[in-house]
């Protein structure tokens, strides 16, 4: 199997492009996709080279942002007109092939699934403060719904000691990725024209209620936190899910996807801040304190973005490969 090749079927480009959309831990876009030949089937791919081992080093993270690619190459399928048949790991000893996905009975589109669609190209991670307009608890309530629909469960944590609970844990990994140097030049190297571009990571990584990334090093040439603007946090929420295998890893970036898609398509983005669920102590605890025994995948902030913008991504070419 070759990784490019020169004649790819329109569906399978259409597919493959819809998919590079999908968020992934600092923009590895850990994913590669297979088409089978006439457009006849769809593969998704873990490409464990693009996986950030020191912050992902048991792929659950990768495994999520390819959930989040399947979702969107679902979605592609029913604009092509088409209900897709999806498989998740067809080949158990194949870790790396995490689903297929066929064309199956013919159907149009409904109006749900173009509005998330055309939010595809809007939506974008946001890194730093919101704006101070709240998000309204009805889309709120439709995200729920959507996580459930694919399985998981999106809660929003608001009150007030749980939130100061989240926002510590956060800060106690946070502190100790910057501590370890190691994890720091990981994190340094998502930062260019291939990754998370520079101006991205201008917000001082602690000017929110939960400690945020700090891919510039800002922290140590401002020693002092700023204020936490609470108001400008946004809305601070957990994707879950009952179990924690590999399937459970693949429906939860299928939830996240479309929780964002859902989202966008009302102007509100989101903010990742999964630093203590990288940390199997801090996780189970999170686990067992917050979240009532189900396992936390995904720790999101939710706002009216302030100067966001796009990272960059890889052809679809780049990405297809063919048997």
């Amino acid at each position: 199997m070759s990784l490019t090749y020169e004649s790819p079927g329109r569906a399978a480009l259409h597919l493959a492009r819809a998919a590079s959309l999908a968020p992934s831990p600092h923009n590895s876009q850990p994913w590669s996709f297979v088409e089978e030949g006439h457009d006849h089937g769809f593969e998704v791919h873990l490409d464990g080279g693009r996986r950030m081992i020191l912050t992902d080093p048991g792929g659950r993270e990768a495994a999520i942002a390819c959930g989040a690619a399947l979702f969107n190459v679902r979605l592609a399928v029913r604009l092509l007109g088409f209900r897709p048949a999806v498989d998740l790991l067809p080949e158990p000893g194949n870790s790396g092939y995490l689903a297929h996905v066929a064309y199956a009975a013919y159907a149009p589109a409904d109006p749900d699934e173009a509005l998330l669609a055309r939010a595809l190209p809007h939506r974008h991670t946001h890194r730093g403060p919101f704006g101070p307009t709240p998000v309204p608890d009805t889309l709120l309530d439709e995200l729920a719904d959507d996580a459930r629909a694919e399985g998981a469960v999106l809660r929003v944590v608001d009150e007030p000691d749980r939130l100061r609970q989240l926002a510590h844990l956060v800060r106690t990994g946070e502190d100790i990725h910057r501590a370890d140097s190691g994890h720091a030049a990981e994190l340094a190297r998502c930062v260019g024209p291939h990754g998370i571009p520079r101006e991205l990571c201008s917000h001082h990584p602690d000017g929110t209620l939960l400690a945020g990334r700090d891919y510039l090093g800002l922290a140590w040439y401002h020693t002092r936190r700023p204020q936490r603007w609470s108001p400008r946090t946004g809305t601070v929420a957990v994707l879950s899910s009952r179990y924690d295998s590999r399937q459970d890893w693949l429906r939860s970036g299928q939830a996240l996807q479309r929780v964002l898609l859902r989202a966008a398509s009302h102007d509100v983005m989101a903010a990742f801040h999964t630093q203590p669920l990288e940390l199997p102590a801090l996780r189970a605890q999170m686990r067992t304190d917050l979240m009532g025994g189900l396992f936390p995948q995904v720790v999101l902030r939710l706002g009216r973005a302030v100067g966001m913008g796009s990272t960059p991504r890889r052809a679809p070419i780049e990405l297809l490969g063919r048997w």
